[in-house]
């Protein structure tokens, strides 16, 4: 819900057929389950999640999962579903959208979601097995990936589907190196090492409206079960253009250790992608980062804006400095003529 806090979402069936699907969130703090997700009819169909048969040892054992990620960059994590039509075999993989809550039974978590379900691009992949997002062209637009059932009993086919959402929103990508080396590191020389499971990362910044947004995320939070998870945060800014007022970055920290391995960076650029190197582990103020930019549409217009209003302003200086010239040139035949004028 964008408040800053991560919260648990539980996607199940509540009977054995799965022919009533459920998406349950339970906000940090709280200690009540309250439905985001309970209508997966769609124009007569009832749709539900997949449950798990074992039928074959073959079959790939894949427990009901969301992939979350946030495709319209709004600040709040849509997710992709494979769900099964109830009446029939075909499965397919859905979009989740994010939107305010409209309904009583969702009153407590303040939001819900919503399903796409005439996404021709997804309508067209049959038994889809796995969907999840992944940032093709680097860009910090979510994509879609898509694993499904081939001709054969045990092959399969992979799809990619590109987000064409064009709205110029922001976003920050975040990622947390181990800050580790292979052996004993050099010295004056930074450990990168490689991704980790666990950190945590929250943005604070002020809206176009001027209120104050919050967005958050964990890195790796899942490992087993065709986890498919991306090995950095994509974290969305909506169409706000301003600079994040805080990022803060923390680590997991050893157990029984009490002090918390949190640092925090101030003025960062939207659209840019952050490399946080946590060393040593346990002294934040030491860690270090690598921001590298990532242009939006609007660079662009900017420059043609910019290059457009020194042309006119050329154009109009060019225009001055000729009535100018020829207001001189005119003076001066007039003083030539005054000068023969009186010669006579």
């Amino acid at each position: 819900d964008g408040d800053g806090h991560m919260d648990h979402l539980l996607p199940g069936c509540e009977d054995k057929n799965c022919q009533k699907s459920s998406i349950y969130l339970m906000r940090s703090g709280t200690k009540q389950w309250v439905p985001v997700l309970q209508e997966f009819s769609n124009k007569g169909t009832l749709w539900g999640f997949v449950p798990y048969v074992h039928e074959e040892a073959t079959e790939i054992e894949i427990p009901i999962t969301l992939r979350i990620g946030d495709y319209n960059m709004d600040g709040y994590p849509d997710a992709l579903a494979i769900l099964k039509n109830t009446s029939g075999s075909n499965q397919q993989a859905f979009l989740l959208e994010n939107v305010p809550c409209n309904n009583a039974s969702c009153e407590g978590a303040h939001r819900m979601f919503r399903v796409y379900w005439e996404l021709m691009d997804l309508n067209q992949i049959r038994d889809a097995v796995v969907a999840t997002f992944f940032d093709i062209y680097e860009d910090g637009i979510l994509d879609i990936i898509v694993l499904s059932k081939g001709y054969t009993k045990n092959d399969f086919a992979i799809h990619t589907l590109k987000n064409n959402f064009e709205a110029d929103a922001y976003f920050v990508k975040v990622i947390v190196l181990s800050g580790l080396c292979s052996n004993d590191c050099p010295r004056k020389i930074t450990p990168f090492g490689v991704n980790q499971p666990g950190p945590y990362i929250m943005y604070t910044t002020v809206d176009a409206n001027g209120y104050l947004k919050n967005g958050s995320a964990g890195q790796l939070s899942q490992s087993a079960h065709l986890a498919l998870q991306l090995p950095y945060s994509v974290l969305g800014l909506g169409r706000s253009a301003n600079f994040l007022d805080h990022l803060y970055v923390g680590i997991p920290r050893p157990s029984g250790e009490k002090s918390i391995r949190k640092q925090e960076w101030t003025a960062i650029i939207p659209n840019s992608q952050l490399i946080v190197i946590p060393y040593p582990h346990n002294v934040p103020r030491s860690w270090s980062a690598k921001l590298y930019l990532t242009p939006s549409n609007i660079v662009l217009l900017t420059a043609i804006a910019l290059i457009g209003v020194c042309v006119f302003i050329l154009a109009i200086i060019g225009i001055l400095h000729w009535q100018e010239k020829k207001a001189d040139d005119r003076e001066k035949r007039q003083e030539a003529h005054r000068f023969h004028f009186d010669a006579m």
